[in-house]
C-alpha cells in the first residue's frame, strides 16, 4: 500500500547540547531560540568508561540522550540519524592518509555512521534492531519514516536519536544552514493521544538557511506547535498535531 504520511506519539524525550542540559533550559530555548555554540561534552555516566572513551563529542551527545530516553528499557529498536555524522573524524583520517601517515583503527571504526549505535548495543548487551541513516536536509523526516515502519511491523516502541555538529572549517563554504551541536531522542509509540503526523508533497523549494532541520523539528515538538513546514529541495514536509 502506498502512503504519503505517517503518524506516531512520543512517550518520552530527552535533549542535550552545550549549555542546554535540562528540560527547563530546552523549553526556554524553544520559546526564544539562540545559536548553540560548542562547549563541554556530556558525561554519559551510564556507559562504562572503557567504551565511553571511544566516543567523540557527537557520539557522547547522542549516547547521553539515548540513555536518558531509554531509562533502563531494553530490546527496543533504535534509529540513529545524523546528516553529517563523524565528519570531523573522517576528515582527520583523510588528512593522515594524504600525509602518508598510518590510520588509527579505533578512529576509523568510530568514523562510520553506525558506530554510535554499535557502542550503545555493546555497552547495554542489547541485540535489538538498530539503523543508522543520513538523508541530507531531510534526515530527520526519513528517520521518522523508518521508525514508523518499525512500529507498523509490530514494534511497540522505537527509539529515535538525532544528532549533529558544525562542519569542519574546510567544509564551511558548503553549509546551507546554521549548523550547531545538538542531540535529542524520542521514544516513539503507535499514534494515540497528542499524535504527530508527517506528510510530504513534491516541491523544488530550497531548504531554509536558518537553523538545522533537527533543531527546527525539536523546537516544534518542545513548543507543542500545531504545524511546521520544511523543504529539502525535492519535497515539502508537513508536520502537524491536529491531523
Amino acid at each position: 500500500m502506498r502512503t504519503n504520511g505517517v503518524s506516531f506519539s512520543i512517550s518520552r524525550h530527552a535533549a542535550w547540547a552545550p549549555g542546554l542540559s535540562g528540560p527547563e533550559a530546552w523549553e526556554r530555548w524553544a520559546q526564544a531560540p539562540f545559536a548553540i555554540e560548542a562547549g563541554a561534552e556530556p558525561g554519559v555516566k551510564a556507559m562504562p568508561a572503557m567504551l565511553r572513551r571511544r566516543a567523540g563529542f557527537l557520539g557522547k551527545m547522542a549516547l547521553e540522550v539515548a540513555y536518558q530516553c531509554l531509562d533502563g528499557r531494553t530490546d527496543i529498536p533504535t534509529v540513529f540519524c545524523s546528516r553529517h555524522g563523524e565528519v570531523a573524524r573522517s576528515l582527520e583520517l583523510l588528512s593522515d592518509l594524504a600525509r602518508g601517515e598510518p590510520l588509527s583503527p579505533t578512529a576509523f571504526s568510530m568514523s562510520v555512521h553506525n558506530a554510535i549505535a554499535g557502542l550503545l548495543s555493546i555497552a547495554r548487551g542489547d541485540r535489538a534492531n538498530q539503523l543508522a541513516l543520513a538523508a541530507g536536509a531531510a534526515t530527520i523526516e526519513h528517520a521518522v519514516i523508518e521508525a514508523c515502519g518499525l512500529l507498523a511491523d509490530g514494534a511497540s516502541e522505537v527509539l529515535l536519536v538525532a544528532c549533529d555538529c558544525p562542519l569542519p572549517e574546510l567544509f564551511a563554504p558548503f553549509q546551507d544552514c546554521e549548523e550547531q551541536p545538538y542531540a535529542w531522542a524520542w521514544l516513539l509509540t503507535p499514534a494515540a493521544d497528542d499524535a504527530i503526523s508527517l506528510n510530504w508533497t513534491a516541491s523544488a523549494e530550497a531548504p531554509s538557511a536558518g537553523m538545522p532541520g533537527g533543531l527546527e523539528v525539536a523546537r516544534f515538538q518542545l513548543r507543542g506547535a500545531r504545524r511546521l513546514e520544511r523543504c529539502d529541495g525535492r519535497l515539502r514536509w508537513s508536520w502537524s498535531r491536529d491531523a
